[in-house]
């Protein structure tokens, strides 16, 4: 099986560590701290046998799955053989300027560089590489063990067929790529992600709605149709004719709606005391870590499910 460099060890790294490993990649994780690799890896090893406990490892064992894993001493040592350099470093432009310069240097030339970034565009930190057809992002949506959808990026001078090849690792790796034709600013996800929390933070902020009712009607409501069909699909199934017949049903709500979407609040305003207080009251800062791990329990028992019910019904 094909190597992946996983360049970057901290918490985006060891999760697609996980992801390229259950595959059936052989990974080698290196870090510019040399204590970060060896941290990952006995982080990974607590969280294995939780994933074949849930059917989630593929069928292998969490052993099977830690024995393709390595610390890298080095970026070069990560590197050397690998189809795939994975980039997880801090979203800074002048830390990803400098570290790109770096793989671009020590990565043979076949070998994609991609980026885990999920706030500079590709091209902000490629233009001046020698080899800057080869670069592109594949942000996650953290963890991409729980959850597949990854969005392959270019910059406006990626080749076709790097990004041909990113789109085609990551589904081996069992993940939904994003393949977007062009970069954007946030990407696919941040910003259907951002409309929803400016409606949010702006229901809050103006009255209309307490912070536990907006999520109720998310987890509770929309969620779960979104939790198996997108946007598209799910208006295309809620009208007897399909897509147009919603639009021409339902395209009037929304319209009289969007003007009163036209101005934003600042959430670092008073919005936020709100929020924090009613937050704070449902849940107490001293056991964020405690529902973090209740979170990602969730999500591996939803994967599961998702998987089983795809199986059993059709995806």
């Amino acid at each position: 099986m094909s190597k992946i460099a996983i360049i970057g060890s901290g918490f985006i790294g060891r999760a697609w560590a996980i992801t390229f490993a259950r595959a059936g990649f052989d990974v080698a994780l290196a870090d510019q701290a040399a204590d970060a690799p060896e941290a990952a890896l006995a982080y990974i090893e607590g969280v294995l046998p939780a994933l074949a406990d849930s059917d989630l490892l593929n069928g292998a064992s969490p052993d099977a799955v830690r024995a393709r894993l390595s610390a890298a001493p080095s970026y070069a040592a990560a590197l050397d053989g690998a189809v795939h350099a994975q980039e997880n470093a801090p979203e800074v432009l002048d830390v990803k300027l400098a570290l790109f310069a770096e793989l671009d240097r020590l990565a043979a030339p076949s070998t994609v560089l991609a980026s885990s970034t999920s706030a500079l565009l590709p091209s902000a930190f490629s233009a001046a590489l020698k080899g800057r057809e080869r670069v592109c992002v594949c942000h996650p949506i953290n963890p991409p063990y729980l959850i597949p959808a990854v969005e392959v990026v270019p910059a406006p001078w990626t080749s076709a067929d790097t990004m041909t090849r990113a789109a085609a690792l990551m589904r081996a790796a069992g993940q939904s790529p994003i393949v977007m034709k062009r970069e954007l600013d946030g990407f696919v996800m941040n910003r259907m992600q951002g409309a929803l929390l400016e409606e949010a933070f702006r229901m809050v902020a103006e009255g209309y709605a307490s912070v536990e009712d907006i999520d109720v009607g998310i987890r509770e409501g929309l969620a779960l149709r979104w939790s198996f069909m997108g946007p598209f699909e799910t208006i295309d199934l809620n009208a007897p004719g399909g897509v147009a017949d919603y639009v021409a049903r339902y395209q009037q709500i929304y319209e009289r709606i969007s003007p009163s979407q036209w101005h934003r609040v600042d959430w670092a305003g008073d919005v936020l005391e709100t929020v924090l207080a009613e937050r704070r009251q449902r849940l107490p800062e001293d056991q964020l870590g405690a529902r973090q791990v209740w979170r990602d329990r969730r999500l591996m028992a939803l994967a599961a499910h998702k998987r089983k019910a795809a199986q059993d019904i059709g995806a």
